[in-house]
């Protein structure tokens, strides 16, 4: 029998990728996300009942979905995502990400314990580790807003599944790029709409900043055998970095992508006022490859491809660029 399943935050670029995907393995997948991202993502002609508008830091709204729906499995993606967003309001921060986390865990403990709730950290609740890559032991040492609120979202889901018992998957990915991202402060896709719009692209950092890179559709395996791995087994917490073989700075990425456009000139202005950002990460991923046969499988001039080439169909969502 397949599993009710919610995501949280599932028009974001994760979520809903992740939503297309387990709709195509059959399973009863439900979304809950903001009102005020819905109408400009309703292009993907969700199925309505399956949607829930609303706030995760709403309780009762919440255990509402999960008993009224049988939830069995919770992808808890939604979050503020964005470091300078963090940076700018921290207090809101804290709260929707470390405070929407708490809601779910707490539901879960008080109604059902047997609820898989799978958290999604970040490579960046390592925060500035100074080692050549990250294991899943590694300390969480993060100092900025968002980094903070994911390393203590990510403690909190660890303490609840060896003090209360539940089964909980914890992933930390790099810097995920992909179809479907409306975030257009991310490096890949704003300098792609840049490119498309012929506007000149302003990089916030040095543009020494090293970061894995993903594609999304590689993130979503991660998910689904962390769920699958959970499901089938007695063990309650699973802990996985999700890494790339693909490890560059902003230069390096932005090179890449000009490619792309051969005979087009490119315009970039170096912006470096960014100075409250992790400068070097690199997670070490052979943990889920051992346990979960996970492996990365889309390559990154593929994956820029495909990312650029759904942005070039859909630019005119991007008017206000």
């Amino acid at each position: 029998m397949k599993q009710n399943i919610l995501i949280t935050g599932g028009f974001g670029l994760l979520g809903s990728n992740l939503y297309k995907f387990l709709k195509q393995k059959n399973y009863n997948v439900f979304i809950l996300d903001k009102k005020k991202n819905f109408l400009k993502k309703n292009y993907q002609r969700l199925d309505k009942k399956n949607v829930f508008l609303g706030d995760y830091l709403d309780k009762d709204l919440i255990k509402k979905i999960i008993v009224k729906k049988k939830i069995k499995v919770i992808f808890h993606t939604g979050a503020v995502t964005q470091v300078l967003d963090a940076i700018d309001s921290p207090e809101y921060t804290y709260t929707n990400n470390i405070f929407g986390t708490l809601n779910f865990l707490e539901i879960i403990r008080k109604i059902n314990k047997k609820i898989i709730f799978i958290y999604s950290s970040s490579d960046k609740a390592y925060g500035e580790v100074g080692k050549k890559s990250y294991t899943e032991n590694t300390c969480l040492n993060s100092v900025f807003p968002y980094d903070v609120s994911k390393s203590c979202s990510d403690l909190i889901c660890q303490s609840y599944s060896k003090t209360f018992n539940l089964k909980v998957g914890i992933l930390r990915c790099g810097n995920l790029y992909g179809p479907g991202d409306f975030n257009r402060n991310r490096l890949i896709n704003g300098f792609i709409i840049s490119i498309l719009k012929d506007k000149i692209f302003k990089i916030r950092s040095s543009g020494k900043l090293v970061r894995d890179y993903l594609f999304v559709d590689d993130a979503v395996q991660a998910y689904y055998l962390t769920m699958l791995s959970l499901i089938n087994s007695n063990r309650k917490l699973r802990i996985y970095n999700v890494g790339s073989k693909y490890n560059m700075n902003v230069f390096g990425m932005i090179k890449k992508i000009s490619k792309l456009n051969k005979n087009k000139k490119i315009k970039i202005k170096v912006l470096n006022t960014s100075k409250k950002e992790i400068t070097s990460q690199k997670l070490n991923y052979k943990k889920i490859s051992k346990e979960l046969g996970w492996k990365q499988k889309v390559n990154l001039d593929d994956g820029l491809q495909k990312t650029y080439n759904w942005y070039k169909e859909h630019i005119h969502f991007f008017k206000k660029y």
